[in-house]
């Protein structure tokens, strides 16, 4: 049985999953995504090495970060996550420059505390007064734990091919193309793409396909919009896509947006 449930707040989404058979494909999110394993152990790979996050850890995933998901055995797995904008992290944390959490899996009494009552405050619908403390005392126990560091380890040049692949994402992805512009062969693009991300370039191109469906969803409350913007090829084709990285279809998850 997997069971997903998703309710957004402003610039925060909350996911409630419980999962036994259900396996994420590798893909990463614009936000941060913070969360607690409730039950069993969160399996997967962040940036190419294996992570276990066991009951009340705290897993920390940067933007952009790739990895994939899964229960680690038949006993299953639930867990929370918040998925919040990074503009309003930094917003909350007074800093200008993005930062990366320095350790993706961490266990602290206080934030994994924090994390459940915003996630709850978030499926409630409370009040914006009542979330925007709760976020606040979150982001306060981040900073006071020191998880985070300066924004490292990727090539400066692998940004700016991000934002190039992204400019196609409404349109058909031409790597050859791309790859010339940066004085590459496709196969060399390919590689240093995926040695510096941990995906390829066109696993990147879907990511951003479904991230923008995700937002025209979110705004519009329409799958179909986001079918015809984002050129998939018909509901069933989105709706298998967005169930790799969501757990659920867009169809679905648009009916927890409404």
């Amino acid at each position: 049985m997997n069971d997903f449930i998703y309710k957004k707040y402003g610039g925060i989404t909350a996911l409630s999953a419980s999962i036994t058979d259900f396996s994420y494909k590798k893909h990463s999110h614009s936000e941060y995504a913070i969360g607690v394993t409730r039950r069993g152990i969160q399996h997967y790979h962040l940036d190419g090495h294996l992570q276990l996050s066991y009951q009340n850890g705290v897993m920390l995933f940067n933007p952009e970060q790739t990895h994939d998901g899964m229960a680690h055995d038949d006993s299953g797995l639930e867990y929370v996550m918040l998925y919040i904008e990074p503009h309003l992290l930094l917003e909350a944390v007074e800093r200008r420059e993005i930062f990366r959490f320095s350790n993706p899996i961490i266990y602290n009494k206080n934030i994994q505390y924090h994390i459940i009552n915003l996630a709850k405050a978030v499926f409630k619908q409370e009040n914006e007064h009542i979330c925007d403390d709760l976020f606040i005392k979150l982001a306060d126990s981040l900073i006071g734990y020191d998880t985070c560091d300066k924004l490292h380890g990727q090539d400066s040049l692998i940004f700016i091919i991000k934002d190039k692949i992204r400019s196609f994402s409404k349109a058909n992805l031409r790597i050859d193309m791309i790859a010339e512009e940066f004085s590459m062969s496709k196969f060399q693009f390919i590689r240093f793409f995926k040695s510096q991300t941990g995906m390829t370039p066109y696993q990147f191109y879907l990511n951003c396909k479904i991230e923008g469906a995700k937002e025209i969803i979110e705004k519009e409350r329409d799958v179909y919009s986001a079918i015809s913007e984002y050129q998939f090829v018909d509901l069933t084709h989105l709706n298998r896509q967005f169930k790799k990285i969501y757990g659920l279809t867009a169809t679905d998850y648009s009916r927890y947006m409404n």
